[in-house]
């Protein structure tokens, strides 16, 4: 059997530095960035064209010499598609595509191409459609350029809808059937949050700039084998696994979609489910690739999107990771506490350890990993250690004095170390009893 083959287009990329478009927050190493999201979609790029202008042209976004220079371009490496690294609107895009023969799309396109290729999981899909719906909903022009009125039998003919009218009707209805979905989606999500507020588990999502090493962070602390890549948006769907690490608390750990700068707002509404996992979130893991030059800058956009979100009163680590691809020119130490600051190589095991103790200060104030007594009448008080899953071990002695040796964060200890009947021992204590 013969399986066709994906074709990869022959790709010309367009890397325009629009001075009127310029926020003052740029990064320095944008092209890199764009490059690597082309290279991320799978396509083969056979020419790039970069230029500065002033402002961006009404009809084409590009100015008409620059645009004669693309075009031939195009011709000279025969280039089947044009990316450019703008928001373009649908007739500017229409325009292009006229002018150069060859199909255009923007950046917003790329990415959703990529988000629809890596998503895996039922709400992933569900949510990269919605928010291609809502972006091919102002572009059906591009594809419903004759206008035709739908023919009707006796009594039906008339001005009737033309195809562009249907087709954005059809859509609305879509549309509306993917956020009702998402609706239930979330509703579900909600459920299980208030069952996980319910037992003792804490909730961390690992948050940051695409590419930075949330995904092998997150393998490490969960012992998953989550695929990681050397790639822009490597992750789509978020993933939350249970801590496998017995020095660490009882914590649930997610991996998320990592962030870019200047994400198209679109992207943002439709993947508010996704998204909504951080709301959740007791602490939120920060991972900032320390190696990049950009790193400062990423991580200023990364925590502008969660502000946007009104996710900044949630209490963040920054994990500085690749530490090991750093100049070690002023060697600092694997965390620091009162900065809520680690050093970590996730991808060689580096700070680990100490990072997952800063996870504990933060989460429970430390934890308390030792014996306690229980008296005989506080069956209750068993029950819920039990239940929190703090217990290791348990004795009794003749007497029917209760010994347990737990983990367990020092806030909530302190919940239980004013009942009569609890208290703190060690080994000699149970020795003597017994």
């Amino acid at each position: 059997m013969i399986v066709d083959q994906i074709q990869i287009p022959k790709t010309l990329i367009i890397f325009l530095e629009i001075d009127s478009l310029k926020t003052g927050d740029e990064l320095e190493n944008m092209f890199k960035e764009f490059n690597e999201l082309v290279n991320s979609a799978g396509a083969e790029i056979v020419e790039k064209s970069i230029s500065k202008q002033t402002k961006p042209s009404i009809s084409h976004f590009i100015n008409k010499g620059k645009l004669e220079e693309i075009k031939l371009l195009v011709d000279s490496s025969c280039a089947e598609l044009v990316i450019v690294n703008h928001q373009l609107s649908a007739s500017q895009a229409r325009n292009l595509e006229l002018k150069l023969k060859v199909r255009v799309i923007d950046k917003t396109e790329l990415i959703l191409d990529i988000f629809a290729s890596r998503a895996t999981t039922h709400i992933g899909k569900l949510q990269v459609e919605l928010a291609q719906l809502n972006h091919l909903s102002t572009r059906l022009i591009r594809g419903w350029t004759h206008l035709e009125r739908q023919k009707g039998g006796i009594g039906l003919r008339g001005p009737g809808e033309t195809q562009l009218e249907t087709d954005r009707r059809l859509i609305g209805h879509r549309i509306k059937r993917l956020k009702a979905r998402l609706d239930k989606a979330h509703k579900q999500k909600q459920l299980n949050s208030y069952s996980r507020k319910k037992s003792r588990n804490k909730l961390v999502a690992l948050v940051g700039y695409t590419n930075a090493g949330k995904t092998t962070l997150f393998n490490s602390l969960t012992n998953s084998k989550q695929q990681a890549e050397d790639k822009l948006f490597a992750t789509l769907d978020s993933v939350t696994r249970k801590n496998i690490d017995p020095e660490l608390g009882p914590i649930l750990f997610s991996d998320t979609v990592g962030f870019i700068s200047q994400l198209p707002t679109q992207l943002i509404e439709s993947f508010k489910a996704t998204l909504d996992e951080l709301r959740s979130a007791d602490l939120l893991l920060h991972i900032v690739d320390i190696s990049d030059s950009d790193c400062r800058q990423k991580e200023i956009e990364v925590n502008k999107i969660l502000e946007d979100l009104n996710l900044q009163s949630i209490p963040q680590i920054r994990v500085n990771n690749k530490c090991d691809l750093k100049e070690a020119l002023n060697p600092k130490p694997n965390f620091d506490i009162e900065k809520k600051e680690a050093w970590i190589s996730a991808e060689k095991n580096i700070g680990i350890d100490d990072l997952r103790d800063l996870i504990n200060i933060e989460l429970f104030n430390g934890m308390y990993k030792g014996w306690i007594s229980l008296e005989a009448s506080l069956g209750n008080i068993r029950s819920k250690l039990f239940r929190m899953g703090c217990v290791n071990e348990e004795k009794v002695s003749a007497t029917g004095q209760i010994f347990a040796h737990i983990d367990i964060g020092h806030d909530e200890l302190d919940r239980f170390i004013g009942i009569n009947g609890f208290a703190l021992c060690n080994d000699k204590d149970i020795l003597l009893e017994n």
